[in-house]
């Protein structure tokens, strides 16, 4: 899968040849942070990575290296910070920090370091960009991308849609069923659902969505994939169709 569309990967005539063909930038918005016992701790990145790697294939473009930092809930109690799923995980206690997470930056920042990176994109040649992953990351890209096309004259799109409850979206959840069976389609050798008690008494640690241990299946994940692939790549056809009139 996305033989020949990473970034990183290219040779300098390989990269001329994809951004003549098509123009289009792919931003993964990952993190280092906790997707409960069964998931790696890069999971937002990495299904927003494969996610990617399948609509090059489709539309063209090129899929750029993940970022692994981003901005969210910012919690201060007395001395100790907490952020995220820090807070999210658990809603009616106090607030616990999770092993492994290690990915936040301020607001303003993120904003700098993608605006840094749509400006360099510019540079390159690419006229369209599509940034999807971390939750609080794609948010901040949605609502600023109406200045930020204006600003770089680049067309932006994220991979939300405005219907998810069929739970086929690209990354709806926080490692339930839903981005777990992303994980199962896009790499599924890194999926541990045995770590997870088996107890239906138990919820998992921080897990906020469909159950994972009975919701989730590869096939979910591989349908959501092609579906939502056919789904961007018509838009960036006529996205990529606009740029010639």
């Amino acid at each position: 899968m996305g033989d020949g569309v990473y970034y990183a990967e290219l040779t300098p005539s390989q990269f001329r040849a994809r951004v003549a063909e098509a123009p289009i930038a792919y931003l993964p918005l990952g993190t280092l942070e906790w997707h409960g016992e069964h998931l790696p701790l890069g999971s937002d990145g990495l299904q927003s990575q494969g996610f990617f790697a399948v609509l090059a294939e489709k539309a063209g473009g090129i899929v750029l290296p993940m970022l692994f930092v981003g901005p969210d809930l910012e919690l201060r109690t007395g001395d100790r910070v907490f952020y995220g799923m820090d807070k999210y995980g658990f809603p009616e206690g106090a607030p616990q920090q999770l092993d492994g997470s290690a990915y936040w930056i301020p607001e303003d920042l993120f904003g700098q370091v993608l605006e840094s990176i749509l400006n360099q994109l510019t540079r390159a040649g690419f006229r369209i960009v599509v940034a999807h992953g971390h939750g609080p990351s794609t948010g901040y890209f949605r609502d600023h991308a109406g200045e930020w096309e204006e600003r770089f004259g680049l067309k932006l799109f994220h991979c939300w849609r405005e219907d998810e409850s069929d739970g086929l979206g690209i990354q709806t959840d926080h490692a339930a069923a839903n981005e777990t069976s992303l994980m199962m389609a896009v790499r599924p050798e890194l999926v541990r659902l045995d770590q997870l008690d088996p107890s239906p008494d138990v919820w998992p640690t921080a897990v906020s969505g469909q159950d994972p241990r009975t919701e989730a299946s590869a096939e979910r994940g591989r349908q959501a994939l092609s579906m939502q692939a056919d789904r961007m790549a018509g838009l960036l056809r006529e996205a990529l169709q606009d740029l010639h009139d």
